[in-house]
C-alpha cells in the first residue's frame, strides 16, 4: 500500500508543484514589469525551490554529443547494441568519414563499463564515459527501471545479472575487452569472469573493480551495518512493495526508487539541507553558475529507479549477510564461483579513502580471491581524499584515477 500512497501523494501535490514552477518563471521573466520590484528575487527563489523539491525527476540523458579524440573532433551517437528485458547494452559510437581520423580511432581498446543497479540510472557514470571516450570504444550497461518491465517478463535475480554480464562480454568479444565495474556490480562482474574462466571460455584482458563490496566484512559502513543488524525478512516486509497499475510493470514486486532516495538523503540530511539553502541564496544573489551546478547535480541525484525485489533481496543476502563470494560458497546453478580460476586477466582495484558506502579493503579483497593472477598483472589504488563518487566522477577521477586506469589497460594489452 505504501507505493499506492506515494503515488496518491504525488498526484495530490502535482498542481502545487506546477504552480510553483509557473510562478518562478513568471517572476524571473524579463518581460515581467514586476520582476525588479524589491523582494521579487526572494519570492522567485522560494517558488523554484518548492518546485524542485516537489517535482518528479525523469531519467536524465547522457548528453555526450561530441568529443576530441587523438586531436580530432568527432560526433558521438548512442547505439543500442543489445536489448534485454532488464537492461540495454549501449555503445557510444564515435563517427568520422575522415580516413586519418578513422585510422587513429580504430585501434582504441573496447571497454565495457558495468553500471550499478542500485538506485540511480547509468547516467550517474556520465563523467566516467566522457573521460574514457577519447581513447576507448565505450559500452555501458543501461539498466531498466523495474516498474517499466511487464510482469510477464519474469523475475530478475542476482544470478541473472551475472548471466547478463557474461552475455555482454561474449557479444562484444572478450579477447580484446577490458571491463570496468563501479560499486555494486563488482561482485556479479567478478562472478561472471570467474565462471567464464572456469569453463575455459575467453575472458577479458583486464578487470577493473572500483569501490565495490567484494568482501563487505572489511571496514563495514552504515550500509553494511543495516544489512548485518536486520534479518532478510525485515527487508522483505519493510522495503518491498508492489508496482501500481499506472506502470507497465504493475504487479511486480520491487524495492521502490523513492524509498532508496529517502535512504540516500537520510545518510547525510544536513548536507542536503545546506545544499538546498545555498541554492536558494544563489538564486537571490544571481549566482547563476552555482545555481545551475546545483540543478545538474540534483537532476541526476534525484532520478532513481525501482529494483526488482528478488535481485535486491539476493544482494542483501549473498553480499552483505552471508558473504558467499569471499567465503567461497557462492553457487550459481551447479557452478561454484571461484575467482582463483582467473589467471590471464589483469586485475586493478580502486578505492576512495573516505568512501562511506564501500569501506576500505572491500574492493582490494579481490586480489586475495584472484590468487592465481600474477602479481605483475595486479595493482591497487587508494585515492586519498576521495569519497565514493570521487573515484569515478569529478576532478579526482579525471586527474588521478583515469590516468592509472588508462595506463593499466595499455599495460595489459602490451603483456597479452
Amino acid at each position: 500500500m505504501l507505493y499506492y500512497a506515494h503515488e496518491a501523494l504525488r498526484t495530490l501535490i502535482a498542481p502545487f508543484v506546477h504552480y510553483a514552477e509557473a510562478n518562478a518563471r513568471w517572476l524571473t521573466s524579463p518581460r515581467n514589469p514586476f520582476a525588479r520590484w524589491p523582494g521579487m528575487e526572494r519570492l522567485a527563489a522560494g517558488f523554484e525551490l518548492l518546485h524542485r523539491i516537489g517535482k518528479d525527476y525523469e531519467k536524465p540523458e547522457f548528453g555526450i554529443r561530441q568529443i576530441t579524440a587523438h586531436g580530432h573532433t568527432v560526433p558521438v551517437v548512442e547505439c543500442v547494441v543489445a536489448e534485454r528485458p532488464f537492461c540495454r547494452l549501449l555503445r557510444f559510437k564515435r563517427f568520422s568519414d575522415d580516413p586519418d581520423t578513422i585510422k587513429d580511432l580504430k585501434d582504441d581498446p573496447p571497454v565495457l563499463l558495468v553500471a550499478p543497479l542500485s538506485g540511480h540510472h547509468a547516467t550517474l557514470l556520465r563523467d566516467t564515459v566522457r573521460t574514457l571516450l577519447p581513447e576507448h570504444k565505450v559500452y555501458i550497461t543501461d539498466w531498466v527501471d523495474a516498474r517499466m518491465v511487464p510482469l510477464a517478463e519474469g523475475p530478475f535475480h542476482l544470478h541473472d545479472y551475472v548471466r547478463y554480464v557474461e552475455a555482454f562480454i561474449r557479444l562484444i568479444g572478450a579477447e580484446r575487452l577490458h571491463v570496468i565495474s563501479v560499486c555494486q556490480p563488482t561482485v556479479p562482474v567478478l562472478a561472471a569472469v570467474s565462471l567464464m574462466a572456469a569453463r575455459g571460455e575467453p575472458i577479458p584482458r583486464s578487470l577493473i573493480l572500483m569501490g565495490g563490496p567484494i568482501d563487505a566484512r572489511r571496514s563495514p559502513t552504515k550500509v553494511n551495518d543495516l544489512a548485518r543488524t536486520r534479518p532478510l525478512a525485515w527487508f522483505e516486509a519493510n522495503l518491498i512493495h508492489t508496482v501500481p497499475e499506472r506502470y507497465p510493470g504493475h504487479g511486480r514486486k520491487v524495492y521502490p526508487g523513492f524509498l532508496q532516495h529517502a535512504g540516500f538523503v537520510a545518510m547525510n540530511p544536513s548536507r542536503h539541507f545546506r545544499s538546498h539553502w545555498d541554492f536558494y541564496e544563489h538564486l537571490i544573489r544571481g549566482d547563476l553558475e552555482d545555481a545551475e551546478a546545483h540543478r545538474r547535480f540534483y537532476d541526476e541525484y534525484n532520478a532513481v529507479l525501482d529494483l526488482p525485489a528478488e535481485y535486491y533481496l539476493d544482494t542483501v543476502r549473498v553480499v552483505f549477510q552471508e558473504y558467499l563470494l569471499p567465503r567461497g560458497e557462492w553457487w550459481i546453478g551447479d557452478e561454484r564461483v571461484d575467482p582463483a580460476a582467473i589467471r590471464d586477466t589483469a586485475l586493478l582495484t580502486i578505492e576512495g579513502q573516505l568512501d562511506d558506502i564501500s569501506g576500505l579493503g572491500q574492493s582490494e579483497a579481490a586480489h586475495g580471491l584472484c590468487r592465481n593472477v600474477p602479481k605483475a598483472r595486479s595493482a591497487h589504488l587508494t585515492v586519498e581524499g576521495a569519497g565514493h563518487y570521487g573515484i569515478f566522477s569529478g576532478r579526482r577521477w579525471r586527474e588521478q584515477v583515469y590516468p592509472v586506469v588508462r595506463d593499466f589497460i595499455r599495460q595489459a594489452i602490451a603483456r597479452s
